[in-house]
Parts: C-alpha cells; structure tokens; sequence
C-alpha cells in the first residue's frame, strides 16, 4: 500500500478531487509563462508538503503529462517511503556523475510518472542543490518532461527551498491546518520573495474531514444556486 497516496488509493475522494483542482489551478495559474517546474515547500518540518508533492505529481500524469518528481530534500527524504522504492541510488548520485541518469531514474512508478529519490544523504545539500551540475540536470530534464516537481526541505530550517525556488517557474507552500502559524507563512512569503520567487499559492493540509466536507458540499450547494438562478432570468 503506498502511503498517503489518495490520488491513487481512494481516486473519488474529497481530497483526490482538492487535488485535481489544486492540478488545475496551477496550470491557468500564468498566462504569459508556461508552469513546468514546480518547488513544493513548506515553512517548518511535518507540515504535508512530500504527501503534496507526490500526490500532485500524480494528478499530473493523470492528465496525461510527462512527470519527474524529484526528492530534492537531502536531510529528511521520503519520497522513496511514500512509493516504497530503494533509495541506494538517487539525486545526489546524479549530480556526482551525470552519467548514471538512466540507474536513478525510476521509469513508470504510475502511468507517466518518472521518479528519483534523494540517494544517500550528503554532507553539503545546499551546495548541492546550488552546484551548476544541479542547473544543468534542471535544464535538461525540461526537454524530456512536461512537468518536473521538486519536493523540497522547509524554508524557515535551511536555504535549499530558496536555491530550488530560483530554477522553477513556481513555488507552492504547505502549511498545515490549525499548527502552522500565519508569522510563519509570512517569513516564507518573504524568503521567497528575496530570490524574486513566483508564488503560486498556499496548501492547506490535514483539514479534519467535517471541515473538507463542508467546504465541497457549499461549494456544489453555491453552483446549483448559482444555475437555478441563471435559468430563472432566462425565462424572464
């Protein structure tokens, strides 16, 4: 069983549907530049953002793109738990020797989705993460994916969101319902905006079920309002 994966384990749920519509609103999220490369961040540890990030790159393959998630989170990775892959070899690997894309490369997890875990946890990862090698891995993986998502490590604990932020088209930031505070999502406003970051947005995670229910159940209350109200002006 793949963990916390409700895009595939529990497709017609709520939370899938919140995270189509997540899919969705970050593909019309621009007009003027196409969204490929997307950093998945939060302010502290433990508030959703890796359960964010696989699930979105999954709802993304769904639609039929070509996807690379890519666990960019050298101190704390769990992408690799998540889809129970080995993680010997992964990213870090990589950046050492380009060479070995094609042994850290896991082809087709699910339909369209290509993952690489983090590999061994290195000493440096922000220089890592910050190398040219690491620039041009970005660059070249943009000519043989549709969308790649970086799973990133929190922004107020180390600088790597903030050197992932300035090679992706846009950031999402997770905060976690009832714990994240709003000084917290605002120092991650502004570490992101020092690097001139595109925000995309903020996610909500672990929303107790009574509230999501509530939120969707008002929100198909409104459009059935909505229409019954444009059919009756239609009549006049």
């Amino acid at each position: 069983m793949k963990s916390n994966l409700v895009t595939l384990t529990d497709s017609k749920s709520v939370a899938a549907e919140a995270y189509r519509t997540l899919r969705t609103n970050i593909q019309f999220s621009s007009y003027d530049q196409e969204v490929r490369v997307i950093t998945v961040t939060s302010s502290r540890p433990a508030e959703g953002k890796s359960t964010v990030a696989c699930n979105m790159a999954i709802t993304f393959a769904e639609n039929g793109k070509k996807v690379l998630l890519v666990d960019t989170d050298l101190r704390r990775p769990t992408v690799h738990k998540k889809f129970k892959l080995p993680n010997s070899l992964g990213i870090v690997n990589l950046i050492m020797n380009m060479e070995m894309l094609d042994e850290v490369v896991h082809h087709n997890v699910t339909e369209g989705l290509d993952i690489i875990t983090s590999g061994v946890i290195p000493p440096n990862p922000s220089e890592l993460l910050g190398s040219r090698k690491f620039q041009r891995f970005v660059d070249e993986m943009r000519d043989q994916y549709d969308t790649i998502i970086l799973d990133s490590p929190p922004l107020l604990a180390v600088t790597d969101a903030q050197v992932l932020t300035t090679l992706s088209d846009g950031t999402v930031v997770v905060a976690q319902h009832g714990v994240t505070k709003k000084d917290e999502i605002s120092q991650a406003k502004d570490l992101l905006e020092k690097v001139k970051g595109n925000i995309l947005g903020v996610v909500l995670s672990q929303i107790p079920p009574e509230d999501n229910g509530y939120y969707y159940y008002y929100s198909y209350e409104d459009k059935k309002t909505a229409a019954a109200k444009n059919a009756r002006r239609s009549k006049k």
